[in-house]
């Protein structure tokens, strides 16, 4: 197994999920033993996610800038991702703050390209389905829509005024179920002619 500083930024990101669901089990101002407040569990847990999506990012700069790539780095970044993502949206659905039909789209999808990138790895033509500029977009707008979610307060920002996260989060996260469904299609559409081939 390949040790390298862009793994271990990987690593970290997979370690951050238990305590970014922990978080949200610790006792608020809600429960009887609660000394905690909710704003507190909410920015902790924005903060949290925040730090393992600029991992997300680091990690793949380090790997190109100090030409660390591997293959297990390879295999082992999407996986943090898509654990990390579908962490945030179990716990925004117990929270009643995510839809469960929209995590069941975002989640779903993640699982059925995964696999169908793996088959096509195995076919020897996984560039037909790498990473596509929707995808991309797509995973944009839902980690800014997660964000806001995970945040849930009113912002007070001097210069834009109120920002309801609550609502640009709901807009958002419905954006990127739709974009997710759309890039979907991309990919199958991509791997159809390997497909109809067997």
């Amino acid at each position: 197994m390949t040790c390298n500083v862009p793994t271990m930024f990987t690593w970290l990101r997979i370690l951050l999920i238990p305590v970014f669901v922990g978080v949200f089990y610790l006792p608020t101002e809600s429960h009887s033993l609660g000394v905690i407040s909710a704003h507190w569990v909410n920015l902790t847990a924005t903060a949290i996610f925040a730090i393992a999506a600029i991992t997300d990012w680091l990690d793949g700069y380090l790997a190109r800038r100090l030409n660390q790539t591997s293959s297990f780095g390879a295999f082992l970044d999407p996986v943090a991702d898509k654990l990390m993502v579908a962490a945030a949206l179990i716990v925004l659905v117990e929270f009643e703050r995510v839809g469960a039909i929209v995590a069941l789209i975002i989640i779903g999808r993640e699982i059925a390209i995964s696999a169908l990138r793996e088959w096509m790895a195995g076919e020897g033509h996984s560039s037909s389905v790498g990473v596509a500029m929707i995808g991309k977009v797509k995973t944009a707008v839902q980690m800014v829509a997660i964000l806001f979610l995970l945040y849930w307060d009113k912002l007070d920002w001097a210069v834009l005024g109120i920002i309801e996260t609550k609502i640009i989060g709901h807009v958002l996260i419905d954006i990127a179920a739709f974009l997710t469904l759309l890039s979907m299609a991309y990919y199958m559409k991509a791997a159809l002619p390997k497909l109809k081939a067997k």
